[in-house]
């Protein structure tokens, strides 16, 4: 009988792949022990990651192209095997088993082919390219940035993403506790695999998870104590404790009240205190104007992939100008909250320029004052991150942010 958590990793694999679901979606409808969801969704992320070199890897075994299901096996199969270094006799072992309950005819085919993947695939694998990202994103990210950066890029989302972690309080002293590397602004990275709600600190609300470049938005925009700022589109929470843990007075605003409950949930871990509104941005009013706002707008989240490589296969590029849309009312709807001479931050994970430089011409860009932002990474007075910044230490999602001040 297969192993759970591979049985698993495959219908997530086949989730994404065949049915375009997404990974959190298929996650949020499994109940599974959580050692074995931990490891199911380890096991189908590397495999989404490393679709290419696996093909590659596989194709001089195979003389005619086995059915979806048996495919899956096989890449699962050659992930573990190259890329997560398990042992052979027990993968091999595995996904035989895995074969004869999507096609037992398919069982003799793929042990021979695992077979010989473990013993001379590895070179194969290691010098085939990174997955490519998937042709209505890459051919926009080649004409915004040139194929050279989207080879950059992706194979940044080839190598996946580290732990990253947000101090309530100090963030030397929190790297310290946990183990971690400091990082320019404050974020704490973990390398190699971590419990997160078994790392010191945890128990007591000391931090949160949130990637580098998400961090920096809201240590952008500033806060200051007794300020009433207001965090737009805040679930699930990391930047609504960021600004609550700077004193400021905060409001966290966003359609969903059920993501609203895990910000709520995060807020009573840490502490931390803000005032949680459940509405539609496009119909909601505040009762005063505020002294400062983030905008962490809906976007096509495509810097994320290093972090979720199902994205791009489910996504395809549909509905993208009804996002532009919606991203530009919005930040118009904000900026008319702000006090006169308060400003906004402006931020989008997403790699598409129709997301971040243009939306926000037009308006007065502040150039941020930081000198952990190097200087390289400023576009158009704004702030454009990519995913292959910080290779040396492990690179980071995808964002544009920009600091806007009303007149």
């Amino acid at each position: 009988m297969a192993d759970a958590a591979r049985e698993l990793a495959l219908s997530f694999i086949k989730g994404v792949l065949a049915q375009r679901i997404m990974m959190s979606d298929l996650v949020a409808a499994t109940q599974a022990p959580p050692e074995v969801m931990a490891r199911a969704q380890r096991l189908a992320n590397a495999t989404l990651r490393n679709l290419g070199p696996a093909d590659a890897a596989l194709k001089p075994y195979i003389k005619k192209a086995p059915p979806a299901p048996v495919r899956d096996v096989l890449r699962l199969a050659t992930v573990e095997l190259l890329a997560l270094r398990e042992a052979a006799h027990g993968v091999v072992s595995e996904a035989v088993s895995l074969t004869r309950q999507v096609s037992p005819r398919a069982t003799g085919m793929a042990n021979a082919v695992l077979r010989r993947v473990a013993e001379e695939g590895q070179a194969a694998f290691d010098a085939a390219p990174p997955t490519r990202m998937a042709n209505w994103l890459r051919g926009r990210l080649g004409a915004a940035y040139g194929n050279a950066i989207v080879a950059q890029i992706e194979a940044a989302h080839g190598v996946g993403a580290p732990l990253d972690l947000s101090a309530k309080g100090d963030p030397a002293a929190l790297a310290e506790a946990v183990g971690g590397t400091l990082l320019p602004g404050g974020s704490v990275r973990i390398s190699g695999p971590a419990q997160v709600s078994a790392l010191p600190g945890f128990e007591d609300g000391a931090f949160w998870v949130q990637d580098a470049a998400a961090a920096i938005p809201a240590k952008l925009l500033a806060p200051q104590p007794d300020e009433r700022v207001l965090d737009v589109c805040a679930a699930p929470g990391g930047k609504t404790m960021q600004l609550a843990a700077a004193g400021a007075d905060v409001t966290a605003l966003d359609l969903s009240e059920r993501r609203l409950k895990r910000v709520e949930e995060n807020l009573a871990r840490t502490g931390l205190t803000a005032k949680l509104v459940a509405a539609d941005a496009l119909k909601w009013a505040p009762e005063e104007a505020f002294d400062a706002i983030l905008l962490d707008a809906p976007c096509s989240a495509t810097g994320t992939i290093r972090r979720h490589p199902d994205l791009p296969h489910v996504k395809d590029g549909k509905g993208l100008k009804e996002l532009f849309a919606l991203q530009a009312q919005m930040l118009e709807r904000a900026m008319g909250w702000l006090k006169p001479g308060g400003r906004l931050v402006y931020c989008v994970c997403s790699l598409l320029p129709e997301e971040g430089e243009k939306q926000v011409e037009g308006h007065e860009i502040v150039r941020p004052e930081a000198d952990w932002i190097e200087e390289s990474w400023r576009a158009g007075g704004g702030l454009r991150l990519r995913p292959d910044f910080w290779p040396d230490r492990g690179g980071m999602d995808g964002f544009y942010i920009a600091v806007l001040r009303k007149p």
